[in-house]
C-alpha cells in the first residue's frame, strides 16, 4: 500500500490523470452505450451489471455478446474476443520494457489497466523506458492515473447504462463520441510519415476484409501494417543515413 500512495502523491499521476480527463467524456459515452446495449440485447440485467464490473474490454464484449445468445460454443466466444483484442499483444509486448522491473502482482494490475487511449497517452508522454529507478516509478505513476480514470469512466458509465437501459435509446448514438476519442487521438500520432503509411495501410485493409467472420478484419489490417512497417523501416533509416548524394 506505502507503494501504491507514493505513486498517488506523484506529480505524474496527477498530469496522466489530467490528460486522460479530456476524453473521458468520449469514453464515458461509449460505455454508456454498451451498457445499454448489454441489456437491449437481451443479456440478463444481472449478467450485465457483473460484465460491467468485471469485464474492461468495450469491443470484445460488444462482439461477444451477440455469440453468447446465440447459443454459440465457448470456444467461438473465447476465440472471438481473443481475435479482437490481439490488439494488446502489440501493446504489450512495447510495454515490456516499461514494466518488467515491477513483480508480477504489479504487472498484471498494470495490464488490466491499458486500454487504446491508456496506451496512447502513456507512449506520447514517454517514448523511452527510463533507466533510473525515478524515471521508472514516474512513468508507473503516470499509467496509473491515466488508467484509473480510464477504467472508471467506462466501468460507471457501463453500469448507468445497465440500470438505465430501459429509459436511454440506442438510436442517440452516444458511442459514435467514443469513436471520436479515438480517431482524435490516432490523428495526433500520425507525426511521421511511416505512421501515416501504417495507419492508412491498416484502415484500408480493416475496411477491405470487414467481411471476415470473428472481427478477424482487426487482425489483418494489425498484421498488414506491421508487416509493411518492418519491411519500410530498415530502408527509409538506411536513406536518412546516407543522406543526399554529391552531385
Amino acid at each position: 500500500m506505502a507503494w501504491l500512495r507514493g505513486l498517488v502523491r506523484h506529480p505524474e499521476f496527477r498530469q496522466g490523470f489530467a490528460e486522460m480527463a479530456t476524453v473521458a467524456p468520449g469514453i464515458a459515452a461509449w460505455g454508456l452505450m454498451t451498457g445499454v446495449a448489454m441489456v437491449k440485447s437481451g443479456l440478463g440485467t444481472v449478467e450485465s451489471l457483473w460484465m460491467a464490473l468485471i469485464v474492461f474490454a468495450g469491443s470484445a464484449q460488444l462482439a461477444a455478446i451477440p455469440l453468447m445468445l446465440g447459443g454459440a460454443p465457448v470456444w467461438v466466444i473465447l476465440a472471438t474476443a481473443f481475435c479482437v483484442n490481439l490488439r494488446f499483444v502489440v501493446f504489450s509486448a512495447h510495454m515490456r520494457h516499461y514494466m518488467m522491473h515491477l513483480p508480477l502482482r504489479r504487472r498484471l494490475m498494470a495490464g488490466y489497466l491499458i486500454g487504446d487511449l491508456t496506451y496512447v497517452l502513456f507512449v506520447q508522454r514517454h517514448p523511452e523506458p527510463a533507466a533510473g529507478e525515478e524515471g521508472r516509478q514516474a512513468q508507473v505513476a503516470y499509467l496509473l492515473g491515466n488508467g484509473s480514470i480510464n477504467w472508471f469512466s467506462w466501468t460507471a458509465s457501463s453500469l448507468v447504462g445497465v440500470v438505465l437501459a430501459n429509459v436511454i435509446p440506442t438510436a442517440w448514438g452516444l458511442g459514435f463520441a467514443g469513436i471520436l476519442a479515438l480517431v482524435g487521438m490516432t490523428c495526433t500520432l500520425a507525426s511521421s510519415p511511416l505512421r501515416r503509411i501504417a495507419g492508412g495501410v491498416a484502415a484500408c485493409a480493416g475496411v477491405a476484409t470487414f467481411a471476415l467472420p470473428l472481427r478477424l478484419n482487426i487482425l489483418v489490417a494489425i498484421a498488414a501494417a506491421v508487416c509493411l512497417c518492418l519491411f519500410l523501416e530498415p530502408r527509409l533509416q538506411q536513406a536518412s543515413a546516407s543522406g543526399p548524394r554529391s552531385p
